[in-house]
């Protein structure tokens, strides 16, 4: 029995579990798109292990840990909440012998222990009771062949939910594992298997929930469903509309002294291997006006402010077919050197798909440069649990008044557009910020 309890605990202290991380405050789940590694395959720490998607960004995870990968838990295109275990690697094992091993020195259950077993560890995922096959009667839980196949992508799951099929188990699946897929589905739907269940009535204390209305699709039309990473990326912006009341507040900014100094740095920034941009310039004056009014940089919890120690500013970018926020932490301690190599590598990497989990959050503002694609300006939603975002159009010449002299001319200017939580922020803070901002780009030395 010592020797038994002795093995146990040599496996858990070679063993590492890979978790679904949280790439961002606001992401509740990711969907685990292709795993690069199989089971009894060497990997190095730091190595790719699977791909993921989330509102946030498409990445490789990482292994924490040079080893063997002993077991995968999530199939390709299934969606999981973060922290679920996802794939364990074994740091002492040998490749190829992964599974015998594993077996070998696994010691068998005593029945008390087996019931124990039987129960859903903490913190793990619910299962919901129309998941159960047969034996879900006798108090038993579904076996793990049963859950891979009543387990789905976001898409089934959706157009369940749209037909109220509450019981996946009785459509006959053809994926993976006997998975439902969406053809399954839908087929089961065509062919009138099914009986839509009535939806639950509000409750009267409730307001009328707000519907959409019906889209005609006409014959020239066609229709595409929402891939996971747009869908959420459209539930955390109806979230943040619904969280904080909006406030904006716009000014325009002469860009004529920064012009002068990126033309007189760039030179000497590119011996180093950096290229001076003018976001460059906007993360730099930005953390310095965060610095002096920290109630911009703040967060709502409940009842209380909470006012951030760090200036860390997210950068929204473009990507092809959505948009990702990058974080550059602690700007505030950054030359316009760093914050330019800084600000040029994370969005290197954000595009080519490079990001680390922990690049994604943590930010305290956000800045999204709508002037790369050439608009006027752009009005922001607040990325949650932020306070604030700021939007920066195109860099233009237009016709200036002096308004000492009255003097007409001609400088490169901004509009800039700030998005602010009112329940934090009143509007005079909101223009004390941009306005200190202003002055700090007007009048910046060249």
């Amino acid at each position: 029995m010592l020797e038994e309890n002795y093995t146990q605990r040599r496996i858990r202290e070679m063993r590492t579990e890979v978790v679904m991380p949280q790439m961002g405050e606001s992401v509740a789940e990711g969907t685990l798109t292709v795993w690069l590694k199989e089971v009894g395959d060497q990997v190095e720490r730091n190595e790719p292990l699977f791909e993921i998607t989330t509102d946030k960004v498409d990445a490789e995870v990482p292994s924490p840990v040079t080893g063997v990968l002993v077991e995968k838990l999530v199939e390709p295109g299934q969606t999981v909440e973060i922290n679920t275990l996802v794939a364990i690697v074994d740091s002492e094992a040998k490749p190829g012998e992964v599974v015998e091993s594993a077996k070998e020195a696994a010691p068998k259950a005593e029945p008390a222990a087996q019931a124990e077993a039987a129960r859903p560890a903490r913190g793990a995922a619910p299962m919901r009771a129309n998941l159960a096959a047969d034996g879900a009667g006798s108090g038993e839980f579904p076996s793990r062949a049963e859950l891979r196949r009543t387990r789905s992508t976001p898409l089934v799951r959706r157009i369940a939910d749209e037909h109220g099929i509450s019981d996946l188990s009785a459509i006959p699946g053809s994926g993976l594992s006997g998975r439902v897929t969406r053809d399954d589905i839908e087929t089961w739907i065509d062919q009138g298997r099914h009986k839509s269940a009535p939806r639950p009535a509000p409750a009267a204390a409730q307001r009328p929930a707000i519907h959409a209305p019906d889209v005609h699709i006409g014959e020239r039309d066609t229709v595409e469903f929402m891939s996971p990473q747009r869908k959420m990326i459209a539930e955390h912006m109806i979230a943040s509309k619904a969280i904080s009341p909006h406030a904006y507040t716009i000014h325009e900014v002469d860009f004529s002294r920064v012009v002068a100094a990126r033309k007189a740095l760039k030179a000497e920034f590119a011996e180093r291997g950096v290229k001076l941009t003018f976001t460059a310039f906007l993360v730099k004056t930005i953390a310095q006006a965060l610095a002096e009014f920290p109630m911009i940089n703040a967060a709502m919890s409940g009842e209380s402010i909470v006012h951030r120690g760090d200036i860390n500013i997210g950068m929204a970018v473009a990507l092809e077919q959505s948009l990702i926020v990058p974080v550059v932490k602690n700007v505030d301690e950054l030359s316009l050197l760093g914050v330019a190599r800084a600000v040029n590598d994370i969005a290197e990497r954000a595009r080519t798909k490079r990001l680390k989990p922990d690049e994604v959050k943590g930010g305290t503002f956000t800045l999204s440069n709508h002037g790369v694609f050439g608009p006027e300006f752009g009005i922001p939603i607040i990325n949650q649990p932020q306070a604030a975002i700021m939007s920066t159009g195109a860099i233009k010449k237009r016709v200036v008044v002096d308004q000492k002299t009255d003097a007409i001319m001609v400088r490169p200017t901004s509009l800039w557009c700030l998005s602010f939580d009112h329940r934090i922020i009143d509007g005079a803070s909101a223009d004390k910020f941009m306005l200190r901002m202003r002055e700090i780009i007007e009048n910046w030395s060249v």
